[in-house]
């Protein structure tokens, strides 16, 4: 059973954990553009030339920022029911490692340079503009990836015998005078090859060492197109997901229920 509240609290919980309502979605918004003023901060405090001509600028910037995320900080601690399960969370973890630094800082120095966590604190963002459609093709991708996971390690292990093979080829053609001093090496220029990066710090040298690497491009071509391909087969195999919304559950904090469920799908509390 769901856990009674009092209305304020019941309300801030709306407009801190929810986005499907106006306030709510004000909150969030604000929310993320503090996130990204701090991280931009944070980023040209890191500047020499900046940071020694506007330290007192950032350091006031950075404390405000800090308050700001305590506040929220206690405030999600205060509305939520069950208040060890939202610390331990996810984005539990990440809320409070988004002003421990500043704290830290006071005792030991550099660490303040962490609080660049917080731009994890812009996944938030899908809760804000309401796509929490996304939260579902998350799931759709993620069961894809798992339900394929031998195609792909079948796949890799391929390639990885192709590297091994190709480099091994490539050592013995060109050989140290043209930079190939060892088959870790070559085998370290057939996966760049392979993959198409192509640095350029090593390269052959001999028309058949040329051949070899042009035939090795042109099967990385076709390598890249192979696990696309296992998990899009995956993906087309999955039913559609339906219609979900951004409300979390008061019991579990999960989100990414369907719009006309009454209990969560995951711990079966009644749903505000």
């Amino acid at each position: 059973m769901q856990q009674s509240r009092p209305g304020w609290k019941q309300r801030l919980h709306d407009i801190i954990f929810e986005a499907d309502t106006p306030a709510g979605r004000l909150f969030n918004f604000f929310l993320l553009l503090i996130i990204v003023l701090s991280t931009v901060v944070v980023m040209l405090e890191s500047i020499p030339s900046k940071a020694a001509n506007h330290s007192d600028l950032f350091v006031k910037l950075e404390w405000i920022f800090t308050i700001l995320f305590t506040i929220e900080y206690v405030f999600r601690l205060i509305v939520v029911n069950h208040k060890k399960r939202y610390v331990l969370s996810f984005f539990g973890i990440v809320d409070l490692l988004s002003i421990l630094p500043s704290y830290l800082a006071l005792f030991l120095a550099g660490t303040q340079v962490l609080i660049v966590i917080r731009i994890l604190r812009l996944l938030r963002v899908f809760r804000i503009l309401k796509l929490a459609q996304f939260v579902g093709a998350a799931d759709v991708l993620r069961v894809a990836l798992t339900s394929s996971r031998h195609k792909i390690g079948v796949f890799l292990l391929t390639v990885m015998m192709s590297v091994i093979i190709a480099g091994t080829l490539m050592y013995l053609i060109e050989g140290a005078e043209h930079g190939f001093t060892s088959i870790p090496v070559s085998i370290y220029w057939a996966i760049v090859t392979m993959t198409t990066v192509g640095y350029g710090d090593i390269a052959p040298h001999t028309a058949v060492g040329q051949t070899l690497a042009s035939l090795i491009m042109i099967l990385g071509y076709g390598i890249i197109a192979v696990p696309t391909g296992i998990v899009s087969a995956e993906m087309y195999q999955l039913r559609a997901k339906e219609k979900i919304t951004t409300q979390v559950c008061p019991n579990c904090l999960k989100e990414g229920h369907d719009a006309d469920a009454i209990y969560c799908k995951f711990c079966g509390t009644q749903l505000n």
